[in-house]
């Protein structure tokens, strides 16, 4: 039996948030029922077909929802550098605007990855796309917080991330129909990202999906969209297919790249500790101390016969792909467990990381038999590690 551990789970989850939202719920449905095209002899035409019947297919993927051309909702805030902004100051661009917690560890990175990839797809039209961040966090308002999650995520200079006084906010959120509110001590909202014309009209809604493997797949959505809109409808710089990826679960074995090199194996055969991790964590949480007091679980293990411990990057969710390695190359202490790197998102996707840090222990048949949301202390993992032994080692 799978234990699950969620006592702590830090995180801003976001899944309920489309059931609150009866306005979103409904948005999708309709979008759900009005992807079809009838056929055609176009061989491009029949390709976006095919792509479109692939997004609509895709249970990690929102392929979008038309919003026809009402006009967005006006707002003045400031940005992380404390500069007045307004929705009006950026007519003439394509606005891409999303609803992100500013100390978010779950969904909003995502949405993040896939803006900021989105606009890079574009090229040199990019310059005519402004990423825009509200603030969905009721507490964490201040300029300093934006400007922390901003840095974090290699954005500083990317988008302009506003916040205000709780009012302000509040009065935007309503008018976008975006749910953020304080659940039991977390941050619950809807991870809306809006798509606005160069007039300041809303074209269309995404809701970003809880899953690492499909940040580029939502890139290229968001890309396509922000082109059929801007002058020449540029060609993206590149295209993959928008079907779904199945996510690379404990039951298969499955080799990485590691760091600073070589590579290194988990799956059946036997069990394992695997911490999931992102370097941006250090905007909420000591990330050196924490990984290194990991070193402490590493040597128990060893000693006590304890599941090794493998740590992974979300290099998906990274500023650059070379961060992690930086990171851990300026760290100071050795670390004595290997660190991985999950380039696609595919192990996040077959692990269930639904959170950052996210621990998972496999059995050595290759089955999730604890996980846990948020840091824990060595000795915490050793004993949540000796009360699923049993399990853990089973064949």
């Amino acid at each position: 039996m799978t234990a699950v551990d969620g006592s702590n789970l830090t995180g801003r989850m976001w899944l309920r948030m489309p059931l609150r939202i009866g306005f979103m719920a409904g948005l999708l449905a309709v979008a759900a029922c009005g992807t079809g095209v009838t056929g055609t002899a176009n061989p491009a035409a029949q390709a976006s077909s095919g792509q479109a019947r692939a997004a609509a297919a895709n249970p990690d993927l929102d392929p979008g929802t038309s919003l026809g051309s009402e006009p967005a909702p006006g707002f003045r805030l400031v940005n992380q550098f404390g500069q007045p902004m307004s929705l009006s100051r950026f007519r003439g661009k394509v606005v891409i605007l999303a609803f992100t917690d500013s100390q978010c560890t779950t969904v909003c990175p995502l949405t993040t990855a896939s803006m900021l990839e989105a606009r890079e797809l574009l090229g040199a039209a990019g310059d005519q796309v402004q990423l825009l961040g509200v603030n969905a966090n009721p507490q964490a308002t201040a300029v300093a917080d934006v400007m922390a999650y901003s840095r974090a995520h290699g954005m500083v200079s990317q988008w302009d991330f506003l916040t205000g006084s709780p009012a302000q906010l509040q009065a935007i959120w309503k008018a976008y129909h975006v749910y953020a509110q304080i659940q039991a001590g977390q941050v619950d909202h809807t991870p809306a990202l809006y798509v606005i014309d160069q007039r300041g009209r809303e074209r269309k809604v995404y809701l970003t999906t809880m899953a690492y493997a499909s940040i580029a797949q939502a890139a290229q959505i968001l890309a396509e969209e922000a082109a059929s809109l801007l002058p020449g409808h540029p060609k993206l710089a590149s295209q993959r297919s928008l079907a779904h990826i199945t996510g690379l679960a404990p039951s298969a074995p499955v080799t990485l790249p590691a760091l600073p090199s070589g590579s290194l194996t988990l799956g059946p055969g036997r069990p394992h500790l695997v911490l999931f991790f992102a370097t941006w964590l250090t905007e909420n949480s000591d990330l050196r101390a924490h990984l290194i007091a990991l070193n402490g679980y590493a040597r128990a293990a060893r000693r006590g016969k304890l599941p090794q411990l493998v740590a992974v990057d979300e290099a998906v969710t990274e500023p650059s792909p070379g961060t992690a390695r930086a990171y851990l190359q300026h760290l100071g202490r050795p670390l004595r467990y290997p660190v991985g790197v999950d380039a696609a998102g595919r192990l996040a996707g077959g692990y269930g990381v639904a959170d950052q840090p996210w621990f998972v222990l496999t059995s050595a048949s290759g089955k999730i038999v604890w996980k846990h949301g948020g840091w824990l202390s060595a000795s915490a993992l050793q004993a949540a590690a000796r009360r699923a032994r049993p399990a853990a080692s089973a064949g």
